[in-house]
């Protein structure tokens, strides 16, 4: 197999994987106050936007979701702004964040195949590693937050998610 294909294939196994986490979510843990900053659907969105971003060549070809929301995608805080905390918005539905899912799922193909993976650089200004190693990064960040996801649900419901080993 040749690593197009494999980051691939292990591109769409992190995403559903992720899919999982999201159609299983019970309604009462979408949105949780428990969870501050980091609801649910928050992690569930910055995943997919990071996915969707270091999907591109570079900083600079990125094109967001049409019904994407300022700082939506910030977690812990907003870097460009010293960290401050992110402005508060309006959830996403899991319908919202499950048509996001199906953006960022039906590009990895095409994606991943315009990449110059032999680039000494990834694009990023904030990343300083190659872009296949970028590539492999963006998919670790995926299962990190899916297993996060994951062990909320196991936690909170008993709720358990699959492996998903390839796609």
């Amino acid at each position: 197999m040749d690593v197009p294909s494999a980051l691939t294939c292990q591109y769409h196994a992190a995403l559903k994987a992720l899919r999982e986490a999201i159609d299983l979510c019970p309604e009462p843990m979408w949105n949780d106050p428990a969870d501050g900053r980091a609801p649910f659907w928050r992690v569930a969105y910055h995943t997919l936007f990071f996915t969707h971003l270091y999907l591109q060549r570079d900083v600079d070809s990125f094109a967001p979701w049409a019904r994407g929301r300022p700082e939506a995608q910030c977690l812990d805080g907003v870097p460009w702004d010293n960290w401050r905390p992110p402005k508060p918005c309006a959830p996403y539905t899991r319908g919202d964040i499950l048509e996001y899912w199906g953006l960022c799922d039906g590009m990895i193909d095409s994606g991943v195949a315009a990449l110059d993976l032999s680039a000494p650089e990834c694009g990023f200004p904030w990343y300083h590693m190659p872009k296949l190693e970028h590539q492999i990064n963006n998919i670790r960040h995926i299962q990190h937050h899916a297993a996060i996801l994951s062990a909320r649900l196991r936690r909170a419901a008993g709720i358990d998610i699959h492996w998903v080993g390839r796609a």
